[in-house]
Formats: structure tokens, sequence, C-alpha cells
């Protein structure tokens, strides 16, 4: 066993920073009629606050929800990554194996991780697995992580330059990336990223990535509580 090599089957979202509230979508929509004034009725009426977030959601007026920001610093495989990378309307900085010693942290997935996959393309699901076959699949993500990572030392070991020695790392390896976002491009995220019952249109996220979109989603219910009961109201579809 390679020396300090590590495995995890979680991911971690953290909420850097936010500037996100209900009250960003109320004053940007009332700009169309009530013009400069529209920042001083944004706390106007409750309900009719409400109403008017879930109008904007039902009949998709989507620009609104898009005055606000947030910034998370998410950890996880890099496979995960290559996932986020088809949200193109995001912003990203990862951690660079050019630039720096990537850390011996790879993905194995956990007991309650659905291994094997039946039916066609389109129209599948995933089943549990055996034990042997999860067994299998720990085994093998170890000793194959392990080897790829003595590799890579022995390649820095040697003088070889960082940007060289990772190509022998796996996509498993755990990497760090700051991802900011607005409320209606987290919405989209979410609506094709999480599998819900509630949805309007089916969705079958790799459960690596769905993982992270529920720790973000969770962030979004307490920033914008009538942006995200409207969201969820109107069948998890983004406006």
């Amino acid at each position: 066993m390679t020396q300090g090599v590590r495995f995890r089957s979680d991911m971690t979202v953290e909420l850097v920073k936010a500037s996100a509230a209900d009250n960003d979508v109320l004053w940007a929509a009332r700009v169309s009629t009530a013009g400069e004034q529209s920042i001083e009725q944004a706390d106007a009426d409750p309900a009719r606050s409400t109403g008017l977030i879930n109008y904007l959601m039902r009949d998709r007026h989507g620009s609104p929800f898009e005055h606000s920001t947030m910034t998370f610093l998410v950890s996880a495989p890099i496979f995960v990554f290559r996932e986020f990378m088809r949200h193109r309307v995001w912003s990203y900085n990862e951690e660079s194996g050019r630039y720096r010693k990537l850390e011996p942290v790879f993905y194995v997935p956990g007991p309650e991780r659905k291994l094997v996959q039946e039916g066609k393309p389109g129209r599948y699901v995933f089943v549990s697995g055996t034990e042997e076959q999860h067994k299998t699949v720990e085994e093998t993500v170890r000793s194959s992580c392990e080897a790829s990572y003595a590799a890579y030392l022995e390649m820095l070991d040697a003088g070889i330059a960082r940007e060289v020695a990772r190509t022998v790392l796996p996509v498993g390896i755990y990497s760090s990336m700051y991802a900011t976002c607005n409320a209606r491009a987290l919405m989209h995220f979410l609506s094709l990223r999480t599998k819900h019952e509630d949805a309007t249109f089916p969705s079958f996220p790799q459960r690596e990535i769905e993982m992270v979109a529920e720790k973000m989603e969770a962030y979004f219910a307490e920033l914008m509580p009538l942006t995200y009961a409207a969201w969820q109201a109107n069948g998890r579809v983004a406006p």
C-alpha cells in the first residue's frame, strides 16, 4: 500500500459567499413598471411578492432570477467536475496539477452506491449489485489508485514536471474548485442533476454529481426560500 493514500466516498460543498435573496428577484422584476423605485418596493406586501415570484416561475420569465450570485467550494473526483463543465454559464476555477503536487485522495464507491446498470441507454435502471461485485469494485479501485499514485511519485522523484507526471492519475482523484452561478443557472443545474418525483421532466443524473447537487440545493432553499418554493411548486423547471 502506498503510504498516505486515502479513500473517500463523500462529496463536500461549502457556500463561500453569496449575494442571493428573494428580494433580488423582486426588484429586478419590478423595474419594468416602477423604474428606479423598484428597490424601495422590494419589501412591500409579502403576499404580493410571493405571488410575483410564483408568476415569474410559472410563466418562465427567467431574467429576474439572474441578479444573484452564489460561490461554492466543491471537493469531488475529477470525473464529477467534467460533468459540471457541461453547465457553461457557471464560472469555474479548479486547482491545477501543473502547479501543485496533487494530494493522494481518491474516490471509492460506498456500500450504498448502486453498481449494475440494467436496460438499454435511455431506458435503464441501476441496481445494487452483489456483495462480491462491491468487493471487486473496492479492491480494484484501491489497488489501481495506489499503483497510479506510486507511479506519479516515482516520476516526480525523477525530476519529471508535475504536468507530465499527472498523466498516470485516474479521474477518481479528488480535486477542488470554486463554482459560481446565479439562481437561474442553479435551478437549471438542479433540474438536470437531481432525480425528484415531483419534477415535470425526469432526470437521470450520475449519483456522484447528484450528491453535490443535493448539498447545493440545501443552500439554495435557505438563501431564497420563496424562489425555491416556487421552483418546487412549478415542477422543478428552471424559468
